[in-house]
């Protein structure tokens, strides 16, 4: 990989500048003396350009050489399939069940279809701004540069705790699931916990390709699983499984739409609105694929395609999951999260495979939910590191995170990301499925009050594209219903957030659960106003807002164009 195209520009302006000022110095005199002032304020503001530029470049080059930089090794593949599958874990596969429990498949499927529809357009909004300029980090890098350097601050250190208290949900719900296992009850729970650490440290130390071809991997495997899955609930559903009857919609009939806290049309819209704060939770991390933006080969081509196939994936692993998953699985079964056998907790997939009587699909699906946790795990960790490594960047956390390795890797970023997992022993004290819920509604939030930050500046940026007279046909890609569906999904989010732990409060108090619910608002809001108190930051203006600068840099980049040998690469081609 070459990046020696985006120095030349930098150093013929330095070049321009020096011969400048030599000319001018040759004729000094005693009269030169407001002359050269002026020569000498001319090469300060330059430098502080060039120095600005230079800290927010392309990504290959975006720290100095004393700390080294992140590479762009992710291929299109990767990109592709992280956007299919990236962040894929155990949301889907084991914490759906405390709402299919508590509110039934009617209002499950809806609340996840619309929970869907409110992340695709979000997407939508953090795509357009992504394909304008990829950089690492992404989304605390675009509230700092179009609404409030502040609200970067704050959005950046909130989606690194996402990132690294879902990582810490993850570890803990591997390790519910292994209990499945006949044998793994008597290990020490602790042992999980090392394991899961080790391997995914391994997978985020080495360089980011290993990075990307781990997802890939497992992305094909969850793609695979879910439409294995998706098939075998059609099956079980028209009773194609042998001595098993035809279910139907039988659980629609029976337990459709569940009362939850109150009762009648009150309850049953409780329990509806319950499924939407946990979709939340399940949808956490779609995101994913514009944090890799920064280390994406041909972010151009291969980010607005990525984003595309994100529309895919939530219809296909949400929306129609949870439709299929409420056709085959009773939401009374007590060993759904949050039911009587809450200690060992199963997949409401494998549950629903049990009551088939399919005998060799439980553990294949019990590893699939596995290896999805462990995917997730390492998207976390990945994410963690590059919020942290883009704080560095933009002067917001000590500039030790910004020391890479000689493969890209920014490592103490990682260390301390990977250090918070450490929480995860508290598996030790309380059961796992307990643990899990706790990291649960810590982290589902925080991802709201990043998604609500996203489309903040996604307002900013559409509006500062107008104010500087930027033609949004000029986007690498872009959405028509802008900005209309962006006010749409910020009144949906702030509702959810404001009303997220109501059963906490309308079901009986609950001093933990109110905690881990809001705690995310406090401190949200404390990073705001520490960074704006003592930085003395302002609201920025559309017609100032940062719009260019690193874009020139990244749009002198010539990406190798691939040309397909025959009709099955072609093929393949147009699919990432």
């Amino acid at each position: 990989m070459t990046t020696e195209p985006q120095f030349e520009s930098a150093n013929r302006t330095g070049g321009d500048l020096e011969h400048g000022v030599d000319s001018k110095l040759a004729s000094f005199n005693l009269n030169s003396i407001p002359l050269l002032i002026q020569v000498l304020t001319e090469v300060k503001r330059k430098s502080s350009i060039d120095e600005k530029a230079y800290s927010t470049a392309d990504v290959a080059n975006a720290s100095s050489t004393a700390y080294g930089h992140v590479e762009r090794d992710l291929k299109a593949r990767h990109v592709t399939f992280i956007a299919l599958g990236g962040n894929l874990g155990v949301g889907l596969f084991l914490g759906i069940g405390r709402a299919l429990r508590s509110s039934g498949p009617i209002s499950l499927f809806l609340g996840y279809a619309i929970a869907s529809t409110v992340g695709f357009l979000m997407m939508m909004s953090l795509g357009e701004m992504a394909a304008w300029l990829p950089v690492p980090g992404a989304i605390p890098q675009f509230c700092a540069r179009y609404v409030d350097d502040a609200l970067g601050f704050a959005v950046g250190w909130n989606t690194w705790f996402t990132a690294v208290i879902t990582l810490c949900a993850e570890i803990s719900a591997v390790c519910s699931i292994i209990q499945f296992w006949s044998g793994a009850e008597n290990v020490s729970v602790a042992v999980w916990i090392v394991i899961c650490i080790v391997v995914l440290l391994a997978l985020n130390i080495l360089a980011v390709s290993v990075y990307g071809e781990a997802e890939f991997v497992c992305a094909i495997i969850k793609l695979c699983g879910i439409i294995g899955l998706l098939l075998t609930a059609l099956c079980i559903d028209l009773g194609g499984v042998p001595g098993q009857p035809r279910l139907g919609f039988h659980y629609w009939k029976t337990d459709g739409m569940k009362e939850y806290i109150a009762s009648g049309a009150q309850g049953r819209f409780l329990g509806f609105f319950y499924t939407l704060v946990n979709a939340s939770f399940s949808l956490g991390g779609i995101e994913t694929v514009v944090v890799a933006a920064g280390e994406a080969e041909n972010p151009r081509r291969n980010i607005p395609r990525a984003i595309k196939r994100v529309f895919w994936r939530l219809l296909f692993f949400f929306a129609i999951a949870s439709l299929a998953l409420g056709l085959i699985c009773p939401s009374d079964h007590p060993k759904l999260l949050g039911g009587s056998s809450d200690s060992n907790a199963e997949s409401p997939w494998v549950i629903a495979v049990k009551l088939a009587g399919i005998k060799a699909l439980p553990s294949i699906i019990n590893a699939l939910v596995l290896v999805a946790g462990i995917s997730a795990g390492n998207s976390y960790v990945f994410m963690g590191t590059r919020y942290l490594y883009a704080l560095a960047q933009n002067g917001q956390a000590p500039r030790l995170f910004l020391r890479c390795t000689g493969k890209g890797i920014p490592i103490w970023a990682l260390l301390v990301t990977m250090s918070i997992s450490l929480l995860t022993f508290m598996s030790m004290g309380s059961s796992s499925s307990v643990v899990f819920q706790w990291f649960q509604n810590l982290t589902t939030v925080s991802t709201l009050y990043t998604w609500i930050s996203i489309c903040v500046a996604y307002l900013r940026f559409h509006s500062a594209l107008k104010a500087q007279n930027i033609d949004r046909a000029s986007l690498p890609f872009s959405f028509p219903l802008q900005p209309y569906s962006t006010y749409g999904t910020l009144a949906y989010l702030c509702t959810v957030v404001f009303f997220n732990g109501f059963d906490y409060i309308a079901g009986g108090w609950s001093t933990p659960g109110f905690i881990t619910s809001y705690i995310g608002f406090p401190l949200f809001f404390s990073f705001f106003l520490f960074w704006k108190i003592v930085k003395r930051t302002r609201w920025i203006p559309s017609v100032e807002a940062d719009l260019l600068t690193g874009k020139a840099e990244l749009d002198a980049i010539e990406w190798p164009q691939k040309q397909p040998r025959n009709f099955v690469e072609k093929l393949w081609l147009k699919f990432i």
